[in-house]
């Protein structure tokens, strides 16, 4: 027989691994002030394998308009700066030789758009994987019936999975609309 408990704290788990990926690339979406995450994901060659830019350079936002990368090996200076060109970000690396710097451009009102767009695009995606949880859930809800699962515990299941699945899609609704704020401020 199944246990309703532990079946809720499974969806609840999947539901926040799908939150926290989300936030993590939203992260990523530029909103008009310098970041390091906009590198996150970014790998450059260094010593014969692709390593992440943070692991082979320092990495420092001396203002909102600009970012500094500074590799520990001078060596790696243009193959950085090349997986920077090659990850197609919006932006133009500059090579003094010591170390790189990106300069951010303001972003246009159609750049801000796209990238509000964007957003919710990614939030669209967000909230399926939420509900192909909530569906998991739930089959296997129903499957319990067959195992002697009354049927006020089905419907009782079914009704708390479904408050789990709308508390999470508000959170997502929240995070976009502050997201998009972020994006559209001047």
């Amino acid at each position: 027989m199944i246990e309703l408990k532990t079946l809720f704290a499974e969806a609840e788990t999947k539901m926040n691994k799908v939150i926290n990926h989300f936030e993590s690339n939203l992260l990523n979406i530029r909103a008009g002030k310098a970041s390091v995450t906009m590198l996150n994901g970014i790998t450059a060659e260094s010593y014969g394998s692709m390593m992440p830019i943070d692991q082979i350079a320092s990495i420092t936002v001396p203002d909102s308009k600009s970012i500094v990368i500074q590799p520990w090996d001078k060596k790696a200076i243009t193959a950085i700066e090349k997986a920077i060109l090659n990850a197609n970000i919006g932006v133009t690396p500059s090579n003094n030789g010591e170390n790189i710097r990106i300069n951010l451009p303001p972003l246009t009102e159609e750049r801000r758009r796209e990238l509000a767009k964007q957003v919710k695009t990614e939030s669209e995606g967000t909230k399926i994987s939420i509900r192909n949880a909530r569906r998991d859930a739930i089959e296997t809800i129903k499957k319990g019936k067959k195992d002697g699962l009354a049927e006020d515990a089905i419907k009782d299941g079914e009704n708390e999975i479904q408050k789990m699945t709308d508390k999470f899609t508000k959170k997502i609704e929240a995070m976009v609309a502050a997201k998009e704020k972020e994006i559209m401020a001047v």
